[in-house]
């Protein structure tokens, strides 16, 4: 359905940014509202973690929609930061927040960098 590039730099403003855009990508995906709440969970985790691992300023998310589900590629993080942010993602007493929401997660290192991969089915 569509592809977004989100690049905020490191601040404040980073889960105001990154939810206001997955939730508007959502909805326009007629995205079920159980799964835009779910989609904002990993978007506040995101932009919880991820600054501590990104290689730059900024905190760069690419967000893929389509009929079927969501897709976030969390990019331009340090090597280790991928799987570095999954295990900041965990709470006392909650688990692994990405882990519970998401349907798929996808480390993926390599020379230029990591990326994280989560994935939200709409429909099970």
């Amino acid at each position: 359905m569509g592809s977004t590039t989100v690049r905020v730099h490191n601040g404040a403003l980073v889960g105001a940014v990154l939810g206001r855009v997955v939730g508007m990508l959502a909805a326009r995906a007629q995205c079920p509202i159980d799964r835009l709440d779910d989609a904002l969970l990993l978007t506040d985790a995101v932009s919880a973690h991820a600054r501590k691992h990104s290689r730059s300023d900024a905190v760069v998310v690419d967000i893929d929609t389509g009929d079927d589900g969501l897709e976030l590629r969390v990019g331009d993080l340090r090597q280790g930061g991928a799987e570095a942010l999954l295990h900041d993602a965990s709470l006392p007493g909650v688990g692994n927040v990405l882990e519970r929401v998401a349907d798929d997660i996808e480390p993926v290192g390599g020379p230029e960098g990591d990326e994280l991969i989560l994935r939200l089915r709409f429909a099970e």
